[in-house]
């Protein structure tokens, strides 16, 4: 069957799914978007997608397009069109279109895009009991990464470095020397005291909602978390090492630069976690 999205009021086929040469999204990147898991036919985590969403807006002195409500509607029955039952939803906001100029226009009617494929979660989960390799790559981002923009060519070029390289993610540096996130992910260390440590989401990085559940999670299983900087140097010496999004759950990293993490193998908090992600996902309302 063809895919089904939806454009700004309609649901129309994927192959002539469009918007205007003038909307701000391409023009300017003017826009933000969400990115949400749906398993067995659920949409993972709505809530918190929809409130980072509306705050990425809010940042951007963004209308939305429509009311939470309908919102939520709109998006499952972009699951329901397109008969999903593990699948990866994108919601994709802009200003709209208006005639090319930097400054906000007077007026404009914001786009909404949305989008959903089928995605393998049970692959991911199998590909972490391995783990995979990441380098580590320059931040070079802009001041505001705690807005889920589409403005993502830092990004892309990161992960098109770690890629290059036969490495699975690009792990984001700052100009101290330390980790602040990963291009598409967050990251995650466990020290020698079996702490596990990630930067906190106020040093400009994203407040990732597979974070904040992992985050919920360690503490239901008495699990240490410290929310502060960590540099390169702690994260090749790390016990574990492994990022989280909502298409890599809970990933192992067991080599970094060429650097075997550990011994190589996934960890055993890692394991743990992800087993207590797994669950969350499929005791999802």
């Amino acid at each position: 069957m063809s895919r089904i999205a939806y454009v700004n009021g309609a649901y129309v086929p994927l192959a002539g799914a469009a918007v205007g040469i003038e909307d701000r999204g391409f023009q300017f990147a003017d826009g933000v978007y969400e990115g949400i898991a749906v398993r067995k036919g659920r949409l993972i985590d709505l809530e918190p997608h929809l409130q980072r969403l509306w705050r990425s807006m809010g940042e951007l002195d963004m209308d939305a397009p429509m009311a939470v409500g309908p919102m939520r509607l709109v998006l499952s029955e972009v699951v329901r069109q397109n008969r999903i039952a593990d699948g990866f939803l994108y919601v994709q906001v802009t200003r709209g279109e208006a005639r090319r100029d930097h400054a906000f226009p007077a007026f404009s009617r914001p786009s909404l895009i949305v989008t959903c494929r089928r995605f393998d979660y049970d692959a991911v989960f199998t590909r972490a009991a391995t783990g995979v390799k990441a380098k580590s790559v320059p931040d070079i981002r802009w001041g505001r990464c705690d807005i889920k923009s589409i403005s993502l060519l830092p990004n892309v070029l990161a992960k098109q470095a770690a890629r290059s390289e036969g490495a699975f993610e690009a792990v984001l540096i700052d100009t101290d020397g330390n980790v602040t996130e990963g291009s598409s992910t967050n990251v995650w260390m466990v020290d020698g005291t079996n702490t596990l440590i990630t930067r906190a989401t106020s040093d400009n990085i994203l407040p990732g909602i597979t974070r904040a559940v992992l985050a919920d999670l360690a503490a239901e299983h008495q699990v240490r978390v410290d929310t502060r900087p960590f540099s390169l140097e702690e994260a090749y010496q790390a016990r574990e090492l492994f990022l989280t999004s909502t298409t890599s759950g809970v990933m192992p990293i067991v080599a970094l630069d060429g650097r075997t993490i550990a011994s190589g193998r996934p960890g055993p908090l890692a394991g743990r976690l992800l087993a207590a992600y797994k669950t969350h996902m499929d005791s999802c309302p």
